[in-house]
């Protein structure tokens, strides 16, 4: 084998460091040519002209040095002027002119005044060195800059100028008499003004920054008005000199009288020349300067719509965040806007947007306003773009929001364009902290660098089921990512708007644990009972902890977790501990303490939070903790005896395993979960438990959920069409003993995947499980046919299609309309869906005349003009959970900067993440069985001394009794006209509505319509004949209310007919009783429980407590880990 090394040739001498600083003679004998490259800027010329002109330092100094000549020359002239006196006549004693004999007639003019002046030697002197340097330095640059045509350099005006104000001092220096000759060297302010125009695009070039426009022409303005200005001072008083010899003053305030247009008249020009002079001059400045003013007018204009800079001074002294949209909308602009301002610490922030489109008509008014114009700096410009990026001084900036535009049609496209922004963004300023937001799952994974990233459809798809097994998820999520001090509707007459509004104000916060006053006294203890106790002592709900070694956040870790000093606490609250004051209550509790048959450890004072800013003040009861048979929620067998009222076992300190409901979770099963039914194994679904063996897109968190142990073939996945397994055509055909979850998409995308696990968790049991009917088409044959007669709920994906409308709110045109038609086909459907604007949702489930509605749409105004953050939160298809807002993810990601936990926290109560140890959320109803609680407080202690689940908010169901639709009401009257037999039934009905009523007498529609009821029981014996008119017009305009009613009703009778299928369930869908719905987040203690609330639960993780033998583990994966239906919904 051949030494590769020994092949290589030495390095010849000449490349060798010796010989390149000392030469090599011996390179002619070497066979190859050198070759020299640039050799033309080797001359003497291209030196000079690389010094003078291409060398950017040096030019800048060459032109710096021109400048300073030119001020020199102009200052030098107001120094002659200063010294002169033209009463002298040197001029004419030294040509020995006969001034005496000449002969002037009225009006003529003596010239040798302005021909000749004083010149003193050392002026003269200074003058000509000042002309000489400039002179050759204009020689020297027009040769260098010489390109063919000598004609352009000699034409060139700074050039001819340059000749006028030099020469004449140098033909002075080999001709003595002409040292006094005037020459007007104030003409050199202009050639001042050409160098410092000069001077700036090269010192802008030198430090490799590109100057505002604005700035050029503001300063090239200026320069021009000053150069007027002096020119016409300098000329007016120079030819004065045979007139009124005017002093510079004098001739300074002429011009500045005559250029504003005030015109005094008190000083003037007398000769000719210098009223021809004046004359030139105003022409010129009508010329001129308009010019100037109007390209500075249309710069400025051009500022205004791409927002100018913001300077490097201000990013380095000041904190700034940038706002990165593909367009700006008032919508988008004031939610970011009060929720980044609303948290104390970010009110010396400013906002930057970076935006490509120009400013709308609309942002530009609310950014005027004197509360933003200071803190919100609009740029017009591109992420993608470096310079646009060093106009927001990106690198220096705290933070970045990336925001994705929802009213694109195609959304993987404005997917793209953020992935860009993004990856720009990160290039550009690395260590910026990036917040994103993506549309589409499939896309998050290109921006996996960025520090939070929300995905929409992730979010939107997983709220949607968890509010068809816990009602009014996305409003739960919605209240607390919204920042708000719960004021809303505080002086409302209605109680549940009261309770719902002071709710609303409860947000998550976090708290180290050795910091805290709500939580230190707690270390050592398990986390239940850290959560029940301050829970009773501060009214505060304990949801969480992240270890201080460890990134990941457990919800309710369950009463195995023992509290460290160093853990983080997360809570929910009205307001953080810091913005607290604690207030010890001294209280008499003799007559409670002799009632109270628990005096443990356990016991604690009272205390009442108060907000720092003195507007909020929750004073919580002191609930005692009392003693229980047993670790069931079922009622105690003593309970009920001598009307005692039950008592609760205590909460233990540290966890006891055979006091632990939550233990068995995966071990005492039901017969029915651990045994197939009869039905299971006829249809051959056999469910168990594990990670869905593929993923529909990259990033997905895998979630344990039921699984099937086979894979059912593709053509039995059509529920409309029979195949070879089955021949089924309906829902109704396939004998579901669970009520349907129907979903109304226009395409099946990789999101419902979010939608389909949530559904199908673990830890829900095997019969709980809803079927899923995903409906991609939704004409009314298909919507009988899939169910929606038997459905628990319809859920109503927004419409892509409809994004691309010209108006930004009737993006949710689609949607809407087939809400409301539904709504109106079958009425006690379970409708959820989900807009793009907030400001839609009083479209839905919309009843023009129904008083209520305008009531709560006239308090939505007021809450508005008050300011409020949530002003939508009391419209009642909101408050029940039936409909939310995506724009509520902006706000999540805005929280974010704030709380960085709050996306973390989000996902895990959705599901949407799996944290070993980590709880869930679900929900429980209170039945009749359970009311023995009585308040919220002493169902905390249950359930926290039981199964170790913690409450989180309650929501609550009420009767609407007394805001009846008019067309209802008009309905029920005319079919009590009808037949006396169901005028008998409807009578009853409503003397029993109006039997539970407060007052009647204060609800004016219900007082109209018994007067109007009145009149019609008494329609035989009219009285007047006006009012039998006006009586046969209500009553036809009744019939026609019922017509429509019951044509809609027979419209789908006839059509389930035609289908063949049974129409029995679609009057009961029709049959319902107004009801309204809202939430309690964390409620006070003594809050009263109802029935049929549902309570918000923090389930502990059961997989958390599986033995670590393979056996156990084996057995718990193979059997549910849910209880009993009885056991999971109720107490």
């Amino acid at each position: 084998m051949v030494d590769l090394d020994s092949e290589v040739p030495p390095l010849p001498p000449r490349y060798r460091f010796r010989d390149l600083l000392l030469g090599d003679q011996g390179w002619q004998s070497d066979d190859r040519v050198q070759v020299e490259f640039y050799m033309n800027e080797n001359t003497f010329k291209e030196r000079l002209k690389l010094f003078f002109i291409k060398n950017q330092r040096s030019s800048l100094r060459i032109r710096l040095f021109n400048f300073s000549l030119k001020l020199l020359s102009c200052f030098l002239y107001i120094i002659r002027v200063l010294l002169d006196d033209p009463t002298q006549g040197l001029a004419c004693k030294e040509l020995n002119w006969r001034c005496s004999n000449q002969n002037y007639t009225p009006g003529a003019i003596d010239w040798s005044p302005i021909i000749w002046v004083n010149r003193s030697l050392p002026l003269w002197g200074l003058q000509v060195s000042v002309a000489l340097i400039s002179l050759f330095e204009t020689l020297l640059l027009s040769y260098l800059s010489y390109k063919g045509n000598i004609w352009e350099q000699i034409l060139r005006i700074p050039f001819l100028l340059e000749i006028i104000n030099a020469v004449p001092f140098i033909i002075t220096i080999f001709w003595p008499v002409l040292r006094n000759l005037f020459i007007p060297v104030f003409l050199n302010c202009w050639l001042a003004k050409h160098a410092l125009e000069n001077m700036i695009n090269d010192l802008h070039r030198a430090i490799q920054r590109t100057q505002s426009a604005m700035f050029n022409q503001v300063l090239i303005l200026i320069s021009t008005l000053l150069c007027l200005i002096f020119t016409c001072i300098c000329g007016i008083q120079h030819l004065e000199r045979a007139g009124n010899r005017l002093t510079l003053f004098d001739s300074l305030y002429f011009c500045i009288v005559t250029f504003s247009t005030v015109g005094f008249g008190d000083v003037t020009p007398k000769i000719w020349p210098s009223k021809l002079l004046v004359v030139i001059m105003i022409c010129v400045a009508l010329v001129v300067l308009p010019i100037q003013f109007e390209q500075l007018a249309y710069l400025w204009m051009e500022r205004q719509k791409s927002g100018g800079n913001y300077s490097r001074h201000r990013a380095q002294t000041e904190k700034h965040v940038v706002l990165c949209v593909s367009s700006l909308k008032i919508d988008l602009l004031m939610d970011f806007l009060n929720e980044f301002y609303a948290h104390p610490r970010l009110q010396d922030y400013y906002v930057v947007i970076l935006c490509p489109t120009e400013m709308d008509a609309q942002v530009r008014r609310v950014l005027q306003i004197p509360m933003w114009s200071q803190r919100v700096i609009y740029l017009q410009g591109s992420a993608l773009k470096d310079q646009d990026l060093l106009r927001a001084k990106m690198d220096d900036a705290e933070a970045c929001f990336i925001l994705s535009s929802r009213c694109e049609v195609d959304r993987t496209a404005a997917d793209h364009q953020t992935i860009l922004r993004a990856w720009a963004v990160k290039d550009f300023a690395p260590n910026c902290p990036l917040y994103v937001q993506i549309l589409k799952p499939e896309n998050k994974f290109h921006i996996k660098f960025a520090d939070h990233v929300v995905c929409e459809e992730e979010f939107k798809y997983a709220m949607l089921a968890l509010n068809c097994i816990c009602p009014a998820t996305s409003t739960l999520i919605t209240l607390l990512v919204h920042t708000s001090r719960g004021q809303e509707s505080q002086q409302s007459s209605e109680q549940w708007q009261k309770m719902y509004g002071r709710c609303s104000g409860n947000e998550v916060y976090h708290i180290n644990l050795e910091e805290s006053t709500f939580f230190a006294e707690y270390e050592g203890k398990s986390f239940t009972y850290a959560s029940f106790h301050a829970h009773k002592k501060f009214g505060v709900c304990l949801i969480g902890v992240r270890k201080e070694d460890n990134k990941n956040i457990l919800l309710n870790p369950g009463p195995r977790y023992i509290m460290s000093s160093t853990d983080i606490c997360f809570y929910i609250n009205v307001t953080k501990e810091e913005n607290s004051a604690f207030k010890k209550q001294e209280k008499h509790r003799k007559k409670h303490e002799s009632k109270l048959s628990y005096h443990g450890t356990s016991r604690l004072p009272v205390h009442s939070i108060i907000a720092s800013m003195g507007t909020v003040a929750i004073d919580l009861q002191d609930t005692g903790c009392r003693t229980s048979s047993g670790p069931t929620l079922a009622l105690p067998s003593e309970g009920g005896r001598e009307g005692r009222r039950p008592s609760i076992a205590p909460v233990l300190e540290v966890a006891d395993s055979s006091s632990l409901q939550t233990c068995d979770l995966l071990s005492d099963q039901s017969e029915d979960e651990t045994t197939p039914s009869d039905e299971e194994v006829s249809s051959g679904l056999e469910y168990a438990k594990g990670y869905p063996p593929y993923s529909p897109y990259i990033g997905s968190s895998p979630t344990f959920c039921h699984l099937l142990h086979e894979k059912v073939p593709f053509c039995c996945l059509r529920l409309d069409k029979g195949c070879q397994h089955n021949y089924y055509e309906d829902a109704k055909a396939y004998g579901f003993k669970n009520k349907l979850i129907i979903v109304a998409a226009e395409t099946a995308g990789n999101g419902l995947y979010n939608f389909i696990v949530p559904l199908r968790a673990y830890y829900r049991p095997k019969k709980e499980l809803n079927p899923i009917v995903l409906l991609l088409d939704n004409p009314l044959d298909d919507l009988l046919r899939c169910g929606v007669t038997f459905a628990a709920n319809m859920v109503v994906v927004d419409k892509e299609s409809t994004m691309s409308a010209e108006e930004d709110y009737m993006a949710d045109a689609k949607t809407i309309v087939n809400v409301q038609t539904l709504f109106r086909l079958f009425s006690s459907l379970s409708i959820i869906t989900e807009l793009t604007h907030p400001a839609n949702m009083r479209f839905m489930q919309f009843r023009a005349k129904d008083c209520y509605s305008l009531a709560l749409s006239k308090l939505e105004k007021k809450e508005r003009e008050k300011g409020s953050n949530l002003a939508f939160m009391f419209r009642l298809p909101f408050a029940a959970g039936r409909v939310f807002s995506i724009s509520m993810l902006d706000t999540l990601l805005y929280q974010s900067f704030v709380k960085d936990y709050m996306i973390s926290i989000t996902r895990l109560l959705l599901g949407l993440d799996t944290t070993p140890g980590s709880g869930f959320l679900c929900s429980m109803k209170i039945t009749e069985e359970d009311l023995w609680i009585r308040t919220y407080a002493r169902l905390y202690q249950k359930l926290c001394s039981s199964t170790g689940d913690i409450p989180i908010g309650v929501y609550r169901t009420e009767s609407q009794k007394l805001t009846t639709s008019e067309s209802q009401i008009s309905i029920s009257v005319e079919e009590w006209e009808d037949t006396k037999d169901t005028k008998e039934q409807i009578s009853y009905r409503n003397n029993h509505r109006n039997s539970t009523s407060s007052d009647q007498s204060d609800h004016p529609l219900l007082r109209r319509k018994s007067m109007q009821w009145a009149r019609r029981l008494s329609r035989r014996v009219p009285r007047h004949s006006g009012k039998t008119a006006e009586k046969i017009n209500q009553q036809r305009m009744n019939l026609y209310r019922r017509s429509e009613r019951q044509e809609l009703a027979e419209l789908v009778k006839n059509r389930m007919k035609h289908l063949g299928l049974s129409p029995a369930g679609y009057d009961e869908m029709n049959d319902h009783e107004n009801t309204l719905s809202y939430i309690l987040i964390n409620p006070s203690p003594d809050t009263r429980l109802e029935l049929n609330d549902i309570v918000y639960l923090i389930r502990p993780d059961p997989l958390a407590y599986v033995p670590n033998t393979a056996a156990s583990r084996k057995d718990s994966f193979c059997n549910t880990v849910g209880q009993d239906t009885r056991e999971e919904t109720q107490l």
